[in-house]
């Protein structure tokens, strides 16, 4: 069934230079805290750890995960949350339930290859949904049109990846009335959900649409990419399909990351505020750079997440962006790994410094190609 589905793009462009670069500015996340800053920020002491079993995690998670999980997004009732190893797992095992040959689903493009590649080896059709690059943000409009009767789920992601464009909550609250009537269900991936910068994070649409799923995940706001915790947001039957398939692969999460996980979650605010306020102010860099390359950066600054997505005046983004990192080990991501080869993904979640020099590898080359 799987055989036949298609490479991850992106992961594929990063497996084999991450580990390499000296400047990374491709990121989709903020940086990755070490264990002795978690547990300064947090007063985890060693007799904490020390007390930790290594026995088995129950399949859905540890019962104080969960409610964490339920507590930070207010979500009420805790059955309804899964714990996985990352969104990816949480979104791999979702769609697997659900989706089954023929049917028809709506994406939103862009989009990581998770939301679209996995529905179409096990046989949908895919219908795009394309997002507007011009800053505008979400037609709804539009995706009205290409909603049929026949449509099974409607998959997006806000704030989104790699644009980093929202809903504003009238909007969300108009897609959530549409989703309603339409009789379809919705998988919201809200891997970016409390990296906003110009208004409150939105509300979670499982508390809003019955026939709906949420991702979360660790990897992105809270900067523990390495921990692999993420979780599904849906109603008892689709979490216990997604169990039965959990089954056969990873059974369940290590203890160890649940009890790192759970008291990350219980203090939500204290390990994501910084990183939101460091992101907000790099935002001023991006649009000095965009500014003082006006004429080859056509920058749409979007309002959530930390990354952005410009259109970049040169023959070949794939050939710059390994020239940069052959060059200069400088990591950005080829915008053909969203489908669109005239752009590149730029991470600003990381140090200004970094971001700065990153930035300045690539006005330095749109110069010289000027020359």
């Amino acid at each position: 069934m799987f055989k036949d589905v298609s490479s991850a793009a992106l992961e594929f462009w990063l497996r084999d230079r991450y580990f390499g670069a000296t400047i990374d500015i491709s990121s989709s996340g903020t940086p990755p805290f070490r264990l002795d800053e978690l547990r300064t920020l947090l007063g985890i002491e060693s007799a904490e750890l020390d007390q930790l079993g290594f026995e088995d995690s129950p399949s859905t998670g540890s019962d104080r995960l969960r409610s964490a999980i339920s507590r930070r997004y207010s979500i009420g009732d805790s059955h309804k949350i899964m714990v996985t190893h990352g969104s990816s797992e949480a979104l791999f095992l979702a769609i697997s339930a659900l989706i089954t040959p023929g049917d028809e689903i709506v994406v939103m493009e862009p989009a990581y290859s998770s939301l679209i590649s996995i529905a179409r080896a096990l046989g949908a059709i895919v219908h795009p949904w394309r997002l507007d690059y011009s800053g505008d943000g979400a037609d709804l409009a539009g995706l009205e049109k290409i909603v049929s009767g026949h449509t099974r789920a409607i998959i997006v992601n806000f704030p989104h990846n790699p644009t980093g464009q929202s809903l504003q909550l009238e909007q969300f609250l108009h897609l959530m009335n549409f989703v309603n009537k339409s009789g379809c269900y919705l998988l919201w991936d809200g891997a970016f959900s409390e990296l906003v910068h110009d208004s409150a994070p939105l509300p979670d649409p499982t508390n809003h649409v019955e026939r709906s799923m949420s991702f979360g995940t660790l990897s992105k706001s809270y900067g523990l990419p390495g921990l692999r915790i993420g979780w599904c947001i849906a109603e008892a039957p689709i979490i216990d399909d997604m169990v039965r398939l959990r089954d056969y692969v990873t059974l369940s999460c290590s203890p160890i990351a649940e009890h790192l996980a759970s008291r990350v979650l219980e203090h939500g605010d204290v390990v994501v505020r910084d990183r939101v306020a460091n992101a907000q102010r790099n935002r001023s860099t991006l649009l000095e750079w965009a500014a003082g390359n006006a004429h080859s950066v056509q920058l749409e600054l979007g309002s959530g997440g930390v990354t952005i997505f410009p259109e970049i005046d040169v023959p070949d983004t794939r050939a710059m962006c390994e020239e940069l990192y052959d060059r200069h080990r400088v990591l950005v991501v080829p915008g053909d790994c969203f489908g669109a080869g005239n752009r590149v993904r730029i991470g600003y979640g990381g140090s200004t410094e970094e971001l700065k020099r990153g930035l300045g590898h690539i006005s330095d080359h749109l110069r010289q190609r000027r020359r």
